[in-house]
């Protein structure tokens, strides 16, 4: 039977739950059983075998979700194999080079042993949620920059890594 993979994330406007359902979707093609939940939903996380956590990230913080989620669950995430991204930067450096995780986030990641971290570009557009986030895009600082063929190329590592794993047992 495929390990089965939970993949949680923590979202304000919806751009890093978009980033998560690409990161699902990979997992699905490859042959993993995945499913795709909000953080702030997650009741219980023994029914999957590998969690993968995401989450955007305000004035270098991950969002509330994402953070409860991971000091709600944090015996069980200890215990699976689990990865982390986080999603922000609004502009390209995501793309040209390799961005360490947030010190909340690096610490949590030191504690539970998370195998590896990503941070993928932001997105932040017209009708964001928040006054500092319409004040960035109405000062012309918003934008799309994320990079789905990096999403699903760190995705596909995973399930690489995961089905090797499973091919092992």
């Amino acid at each position: 039977m495929p390990t089965s993979v939970l993949v949680a994330y923590g979202t304000t406007n919806g751009s890093t739950a978009q980033i998560a359902e690409a990161v699902t979707e990979v997992l699905r093609k490859e042959g993993l059983a995945a499913d795709l939940l909000p953080a702030r939903s997650v009741v219980d996380v023994t029914a999957y075998g590998a969690v993968v956590v995401g989450s955007g990230l305000y004035a270098g913080r991950w969002h509330r979700d994402a953070r409860r989620f991971v000091s709600r669950h944090s015996r069980q995430l200890a215990e699976r194999p689990l990865w982390f991204f986080s999603s922000g930067p609004l502009d390209a450096s995501a793309s040209e080079r390799d961005i360490p995780p947030v010190h909340g986030v690096r610490r949590a990641m030191t504690r539970l042993g998370a195998r590896d971290h990503a941070t993928f570009g932001g997105c932040l557009e017209e009708g964001a949620k928040g006054r500092i986030a319409q004040s960035i895009v109405r000062n012309g600082k918003g934008g799309d920059f994320r990079d789905f063929g990096a999403i699903e190329a760190w995705a596909a590592r995973i399930a690489d890594e995961l089905l090797k794993e499973q091919a092992e047992d």
